[in-house]
């Protein structure tokens, strides 16, 4: 990856991670405040219905004249401690340790860590003016939910980001596969023109003399080069361009293109024979050159040396054969798609019959192909909804 790719990729990760952590903060921050508020509120509660049962004890006791044993008003409640308090605030009596200063204006309320609650419905029965109540639990309690909720944030966060790194590497990889492709798009690209350059410097240099067969390396090569930037353009700039639709002699057009072809084929020896069939479609010219042009460049390209290779146009459908290397079956479903090859035997980049399959869908032109390895392959275009009256 690229400098500037990282960081902006480190900048991303940041702040996923920032915008992951407040968001769980946040969660967190409202469930503690829930949890507290419920154990407060719970805490109160059970406050209230013990003050109660021993406010009914104590006017029960009264009112039989019986003697009430005080240590044993709230012994099951453990967490919970109570003081007896008279009118002048004294204390009756109290299982506290340490004597707790109370607030007898408020009727519940939290100091420290314990919540206290008091109760005055004795109305003097035994002295007693005031039940007051402490919790002594809510302090562990509320340790306890934060300990809770950490965890829960801490496990939470881990399986966030484990969930973000995976997303990452999923998001990357179709960008690391695409960059791949680049990468050796642009070398089989540099690879690709650096033949028919070389053969044009060394053709063109001053100590070459302007030989017949030099002449004709210097045309290939410009051919070529011509090829390939044709390709390029129109994958890049082409796409949006406005076509110049007209009547054209398919006829014509290729027994024109032949001339170049037949010499780039007797190269490798390669026989061209043609049965063309005076035949009138409308097409923008140079799309049906892209689609002649590639076609017939793979042939030759991909054809064994002495092979033959023939051109038909009858009935409106052009048929493109060979008697090459052939495409796999398993890959011949994949043959349209851009920057594929189905073998590195031979130059390119993967473009040209992507190109093809581009401009046939553009104007609805059925795509043909049947191959078998080491025996060859046959491309076949149907023009017949684009055919037209002869020109005048």
């Amino acid at each position: 990856m690229r400098v500037e790719e990282k960081s902006i990729l480190f900048k991303f990760v940041l702040l996923y991670h920032i915008s992951t952590f407040i968001l769980l903060s946040v969660i967190a921050i409202l469930i503690y405040n829930m949890q507290y508020q419920s154990i407060y509120n719970l805490s109160i509660s059970n406050l209230e219905t013990i003050s109660s049962k021993i406010s009914a004890k104590i006017i029960t006791s009264d009112m039989k004249n019986e003697d009430l044993d005080f240590k044993t008003l709230c012994s099951s409640d453990k967490g919970v401690k109570f003081a007896l308090y008279d009118k002048e605030k004294n204390t009756i009596f109290t299982d506290l340790k340490n004597n707790i200063s109370v607030d007898f204006e408020k009727k519940n309320y939290l100091k420290d860590t314990h919540i206290i609650s008091i109760d005055k419905s004795t109305l003097g029965h035994l002295d007693v003016d005031a039940i007051v109540m402490i919790n002594n639990n809510f302090k562990s309690k509320i340790h306890s939910i934060i300990i809770t909720i950490l965890v829960i944030f801490i496990i939470s966060y881990l399986i966030i980001c484990a969930v973000g790194y995976y997303l990452i590497q999923l998001f990357m990889k179709p960008i690391k596969n695409e960059r791949k492709r680049l990468d050796n798009f642009i070398k089989d690209t540099t690879h690709e023109l650096n033949t028919p350059i070389t053969a044009l410097m060394i053709c063109t240099d001053k100590n070459t003399p302007r030989s017949e067969k030099n002449m004709e390396r210097i045309y290939l090569s410009s051919k070529r080069i011509s090829h390939i930037y044709n390709d390029l353009t129109h994958i890049i700039l082409d796409l949006n361009k406005k076509k110049k639709i007209t009547t054209i002699a398919l006829h014509d057009i290729i027994t024109s293109e032949l001339d170049y072809f037949e010499l780039l084929a007797s190269k490798k020896k390669i026989s061209i024979e043609f049965n063309i069939q005076h035949t009138f479609i409308k097409i923008d010219k140079d799309d049906f050159k892209r689609i002649l042009g590639n076609v017939l460049s793979n042939a030759i390209k991909y054809n064994k040396r002495q092979g033959k290779i023939r051109v038909t146009l009858e009935n409106a459908i052009l048929s493109i054969e060979d008697n090459g290397i052939g495409i796999n079956e398993k890959d011949q479903k994949n043959i349209f798609n851009r920057y594929y090859r189905s073998t590195v035997q031979e130059g390119g980049f993967g473009l040209g019959l992507n190109i093809v399959d581009t401009i046939c869908k553009e104007y609805n032109i059925q795509i043909e192909v049947q191959s078998q390895l080491q025996h060859g392959t046959t491309f076949s275009f149907n023009f017949k909804h684009l055919t037209t009256e002869e020109k005048d």
